[in-house]
């Protein structure tokens, strides 16, 4: 893990430095306060038993009063200015997060699991922001403080201060070390398991059905019981190290009082120092301490937060798109030529696959499950690189594209593709920000939900649950069809539409969208309705099969015609 990693996502929090001088002040002066009514209140008590005129007293009891109100007005200030400072830091890296995802390459995101991506940009972002308030602040405050208090013990007595001084680098310095040391490992080992858990815990939240039905349910279950166990040990690893530096944190207070008390008692004897000054010189340590207490979980939380650093940064650096060409994408073809598809690091499942899709020309994809149709359709869209072969739109490389001008030409409709928990009119919006009730009704209605939507409580204004779990599955799939049909790009890619639909609605949903003006390319299982498209290419294992228009396989390829017989029999 590179040293200089946490600097540089340090950097990228873009801290206010004239707020973060303020947030140290302001803690140094809140401990500064602590330390001034011990050594205060110990020279009241002492001098008190004294016995001396009243008035005497009276400015140190102020002084008491003064210190003890100010600790607390003064940390509570420094409370605000801090978080402030750390929150304005996570909004600036969190912004910039964004902003490079979108713009990154569509595998960087492919590679990420969902919940693995949920924690990078939420809980990594504020454990890199957290050092903030639990690293940076709290080091430099004890810095400044022990200076302060070392200086000022050594005014009283000089040896007392030279043994407090020793001592506070005892608890700041070598009991810190020997934290970071060991939660090095440790917490790169537990963030991890974190990370493992949320992406584990958000797919069986949000997939317990599926999983369910597919068998997978109690391996997922296991493998998030796997990675609790991981997060423990790593835990349980860093605990014996922690309670070292605790203890020397502990040891070096003793030590600090008991080096004033062997070097004070004989200079009280001797006339060098009175015996009110030797409660001053004994008492204050155990105030000046209380700043490195902190140190040994501020060391923790600068390793906690340069693993944070390192995964989102693995983000922040990943490749991004070139930037546009000029006389980028306007009315396209699009055009690919001994196209091989497959996903990064895999050898491909589909190649010398050639393709001439534009406006008005529509294309069915077919054949049977595992033989790359949608790893073909997530390529045809930029969405995956292609491994082999060229790929062009409007007579430009797709990969010397801006993905934003690929995407104003080219939207594709995946089966996975996220219904947000918002309106019904507000996710057909994410196809088109412009979308009017009308148009959206209208568009429910092409896909065959105008009856779904007359049976909502508040029609477009109804809130589907999270990831569209309120409706059912052939529901999801067609708002998911009408999303991508208010696009206004003038090449549509379709995954599956007629999922989960009943033979009837799904031949009129897919010969609709073949019959689209635009220029369409399909994904499907049926082959009733495919005599609408101006062409059915065929994959199977490795490539293209055969490719024609629907009469022409009918009569020329048997498989495919007994696939369509059998398809006709069990309607």
């Amino acid at each position: 893990m590179s040293r200089g990693t946490l600097r540089r996502a340090v950097r990228l929090l873009d801290l206010d430095p004239r707020r973060f001088a303020l947030a140290l002040l302001l803690g140094t002066l809140a401990l500064g306060c602590g330390v001034a009514l011990a050594a205060v209140s110990a020279w009241l008590i002492a001098r008190a038993s004294q016995m001396p005129p009243v008035l005497q007293l009276s400015v140190a009891t102020v002084a008491v009063r003064a210190f003890g109100i100010g600790r607390g007005v003064l940390r509570y200030l420094e409370r605000l200015v801090s978080h402030d400072v750390a929150l304005r830091g996570m909004t600036e890296l969190r912004t910039t997060l964004y902003e490079r995802l979108a713009v990154a390459r569509p595998e960087t995101l492919l590679r990420v699991r969902r919940g693995d991506l949920l924690a990078r940009v939420g809980a990594d972002v504020d454990t890199v922001g957290d050092v903030v308030v639990r690293g940076l602040l709290p080091a430099g405050v004890a810095a400044a403080l022990g200076a302060g208090t070392v200086i000022a013990m050594c005014a009283f007595w000089p040896p007392a201060g030279l043994a407090l001084g020793a001592c506070l680098v005892l608890a700041g310095v070598v009991a810190p070390a020997i934290a970071a040391r060991a939660a090095r490992t440790t917490e790169q080992r537990a963030l991890q398991s974190r990370s493992d858990m949320t992406a584990t815990a958000l797919g069986l939240l949000d997939d317990a059905g599926p999983l369910l039905v597919g068998g997978r349910a109690d391996q997922e279950l296991a493998a998030l019981r796997e990675s609790d166990r991981r997060l423990a040990a790593a835990t349980d690893a860093g605990a014996g190290p922690a309670a070292v530096a605790a203890g020397l944190g502990q040891l070096a207070v003793g030590a600090a009082m008991l080096a004033a008390l062997l070097t004070g008692v004989p200079a009280v004897g001797a006339g060098l120092l009175s015996p009110v000054e030797l409660a001053v010189v004994v008492l204050t340590p155990l105030a000046a301490f209380e700043a490195t207490s902190l140190l040994p979980a501020a060391a923790i939380q600068v390793q906690r937060s340069r693993a944070a650093a390192v995964r989102v940064l693995a983000l922040l650096d990943a490749p991004t798109d070139p930037p546009a060409t000029d006389g980028a994408a306007g009315r396209p073809p699009l055009v690919a030529t001994d196209l091989a598809c497959g996903w990064p690091g895999t050898q491909p499942v589909v190649t010398g696959l050639s393709l001439d899709l534009r406006p008005g020309r529509s294309v069915a994809l077919v054949g049977p499950s595992g033989t790359g149709k949608t790893t073909t359709l997530l390529t045809l869209a930029g969405l995956l690189p292609r491994q082999a072969g060229t790929l062009t739109l409007d007579g430009h490389d797709v990969d010397h594209l801006d993905r934003h001008a690929v995407a104003a030409a080219v939207v594709v409709g995946t089966e996975d593709a996220h219904v947000f928990g918002t309106t019904v009119l507000e996710n057909l919006r994410v196809g088109r920000g412009d979308l009017t009730s009308t148009e959206a009704t209208d568009v429910l209605a092409r896909v065959g939900l105008a009856e779904w939507l007359g049976g909502l409580p508040d029609g477009l204004d109804t809130v589907v649950g999270p990831d569209a779990r309120t409706v059912s599955g052939g529901e999801r799939r067609r708002l998911l069809v009408a999303r991508a049909l208010v696009s206004p790009a003038e090449l549509l890619l379709v995954d599956e539409p007629a999922e989960h639909l009943d033979p009837e609605r799904a031949d009129a949903l897919v010969t609709d969208l073949l019959d689209d003006p635009r220029g369409v390319v399909v994904v499907t299982h049926r082959l009733s309705p495919l005599a609408a498209a101006d062409e059915v290419v065929l994959l199977g294992a490795g490539g293209v099969l055969a490719r024609g228009s629907h009469s022409n396989l009918l009569a020329t390829v048997p498989h495919y015609r007994d696939a369509w017989e059998r398809e006709r029999s069990t309607d």
